[in-house]
Formats: C-alpha cells, sequence, structure tokens
C-alpha cells in the first residue's frame, strides 16, 4: 500500500506573502483604540472566519481538577454577546466536573492565519435549560445520539462498546424527537479580563487588556 502523500509546505515566497498581509492587517492602530472587547473580538472572530481553514471558533478551555493540577482540551465556541462565551458538553464529563468544583475557567483563541490571539479569564455558570434545549435541538440527530450513548470521559473498554451504545440508542429513539440528556449542558465564561495580542515586526507585538471594573472595562497596553 502506497503511504499518503504528505501536503508540501508553503513556499518561503508564498510565507513571506500571507505573512506580509497578515502584518499589514494588524497595522490597524483603530482596532487597538476600541472600548468594547466583546464587540473586538467579533469583529476579530468574523475575520477568522474568512481565512481559516478549520474551526475558527475553537478555541482552549483550561480548568482546574480536584488536586489543583491545571488541565485543557479544545472546545467550540458556540455563543459571544455581552455576558460572555459559551460552549456546550457533558456535565459529567471532566471538565463539567471540574467547572462544577471551581466555576472559572481561561479561554485561549489562536487564529495563525491571522497571527492573532485572544486570552480571556472570568467565573463560569450554567446556560439555562431553555438555552441548553435549543441549542440541542439544533444539532445533527446523530450527535444528540451520541450524547445519550457517550459516558464522556469514563474508561471505555474499546471501540465495539462505543458502537453498540449508540445502536441501542438509535433503536431506542426511532420514530420519535431525541430530547436533551439532562447531563449535556452549556456553560458561559463571564470574563473578568480579555487580552488581544497581534504580531507585529521584530517579536515588537502588540498586546492590549481589558480588565472588568464593575460594569465597565478598563482598558490598558502592555509590554510584548
Amino acid at each position: 500500500m502506497t503511504a499518503p502523500a504528505i501536503p508540501p509546505s508553503p513556499s518561503a515566497e508564498e510565507y513571506a506573502r500571507d505573512y506580509a498581509a497578515a502584518l499589514a492587517a494588524n497595522s490597524d492602530e483603530a482596532a487597538f483604540e476600541r472600548d468594547d472587547p466583546i464587540g473586538l473580538f467579533i469583529d476579530w472572530l468574523a475575520e477568522a472566519r474568512a481565512h481559516e481553514i478549520n474551526d475558527s471558533n475553537a478555541m482552549t478551555l483550561a480548568t482546574v481538577d480536584a488536586d489543583g493540577m491545571p488541565d485543557a482540551r479544545i472546545v467550540l465556541l458556540k455563543d459571544v454577546d455581552a455576558r460572555g462565551f459559551t460552549f456546550y458538553s457533558n456535565s459529567e464529563s471532566a471538565k463539567g466536573i471540574e467547572l462544577d468544583a471551581r466555576p472559572s475557567a481561561a479561554l485561549v483563541f489562536h487564529w495563525k492565519s491571522l497571527r492573532r490571539q485572544v486570552r480571556v479569564r472570568g467565573s463560569v455558570e450554567p446556560v439555562s435549560r431553555d438555552e441548553a434545549d435549543a441549542y440541542f435541538a439544533s444539532r445533527a440527530r446523530e450527535s444528540r445520539i451520541g450524547a445519550w450513548a457517550s459516558d464522556q470521559s469514563r474508561p471505555l473498554p474499546d471501540r465495539q462498546a462505543l458502537v453498540d451504545a449508540v445502536a441501542q440508542q438509535t433503536a431506542r429513539f426511532e420514530g420519535q424527537d431525541v430530547p436533551r440528556p439532562e447531563r449535556w449542558t452549556g456553560w458561559r465564561v463571564r470574563p473578568l479580563a480579555i487580552e488581544f495580542w497581534r504580531d507585529r515586526p521584530f517579536r515588537l507585538h502588540d498586546r492590549l487588556r481589558f480588565v472588568r471594573d464593575g460594569e465597565a472595562w478598563r482598558r490598558e497596553r502592555l509590554w510584548p
């Protein structure tokens, strides 16, 4: 069997062209004069959707376990507004258990094509039942069945056990709607600090941090 070909790396000329374009876009000072971090984030996310090949809404979610050890994984941002950053998962998963015990988290968005990064730190609260129901209903049927089948984060004896569990739940819900399991829900990270980073020449990068000050935001530049 012939091994699959490894996609070629960009040429030096292609890399230099893309890097120059990103640096040009990141030189706009107006972006770093904004007073609303959520509005700036939404604008950056829209640009990422136009440039990132896959999952522009992917973010690292960092939590802390019962022993005080940090834990991190990639999840998908599903909503963002003035209240915060929302994602969904199984409340009985490792992340769900950690968030229940210590409702604080950090997020990192990294858009390599744009040479940009956003860091978020804040408290965490569960979304309402109505919000969880509405988002769950929007998922593909197969994904909803998977939420019933998976004992997320627990030991799995083999792949066949997962296949069998999916088949069992598929038969269970045949011909009917798939409701949301009680253990499947969402969380909202209510930001206390949001930092925007963008690449600039010679590692003299731009960093802009917003810190919650009551109902308002305090803005400050940081040394690179």
